[in-house]
């Protein structure tokens, strides 16, 4: 086998490398063979609420290794996430932790802005590729008019994906959590497509929910 280095956007194989590397897909491009072996893909899901119990497997499926952080340990529970890493640290330090890249998507689901606004900060500052926030119209607005006032500018506040999903229509936790991976899905295989807005979700689908029962 012959290896060679591709120096930039001008290399021929450039674009199809390119493709390659988006699509996680080795294969030949002309009679070079392409082999991909990009970092593994995670999601950290901030907020234990439904949308997440139902978020988490979807992601896992698709690919994701899995976070769940939520410093509320009757939420953030093994009964609630089983086989699932959780974290009950506060979110900025979690995900400090946890390491953000480019292969990695941020989704806070809180709607409590104690929680989220460290999360979002914390991945605004890094290169994750998704960064979606749950929340009504209004609820990002508000959420937009903070950031702003901690000194960030437009052209990262826009990254955001908010209110967060693809709009389809959803409702349901469950249906919330397919349009949030669909969007997922598409920033990560198109990633030439810029945040916009997605699914306004009435404040009913933000709330947490009721403690579990039986949680300490």
């Amino acid at each position: 086998w012959e290896r060679r280095l591709l120096l930039g956007p001008g290399d021929p194989l450039w674009r199809e490398a390119e493709a390659a590397l988006v699509g996680d897909r080795s294969g030949f491009a002309g009679p070079w063979f392409l082999g991909v072996h990009n970092p593994p893909l995670r999601m950290a899901i901030v907020g234990a609420a439904h949308i997440a119990q139902a978020l988490a497997p979807m992601a896992r499926l698709a690919g994701y290794d899995v976070i769940v952080i939520d410093p509320r340990e009757a939420f953030a529970s093994p009964a609630r996430f089983p086989g699932f890493r959780l974290s009950h640290d506060w979110p900025d330090a979690a995900l400090s932790a946890y390491g953000l890249d480019g292969r990695t998507a941020v989704v806070t689901l809180t709607h409590d802005a104690k929680l989220d606004d460290p999360a979002i900060r914390t991945a605004l500052r890094s290169g994750v590729f998704y960064l979606g926030s749950l929340g009504s119209t209004r609820t990002h607005a508000s959420r937009v008019a903070r950031l702003a006032a901690a000194g960030f500018d437009a052209g990262e506040i826009a990254r955001i994906h908010g209110p967060v999903g693809a709009d389809i229509g959803a409702r349901a936790p469950a249906e919330i959590a397919v349009s949030i991976l669909a969007q997922v899905t598409e920033r990560l295989r198109r990633p030439q497509t810029r945040p916009g807005q997605g699914q306004a979700f009435d404040d009913r689908h933000d709330a947490p929910g009721p403690v579990p029962q039986g949680a300490g």
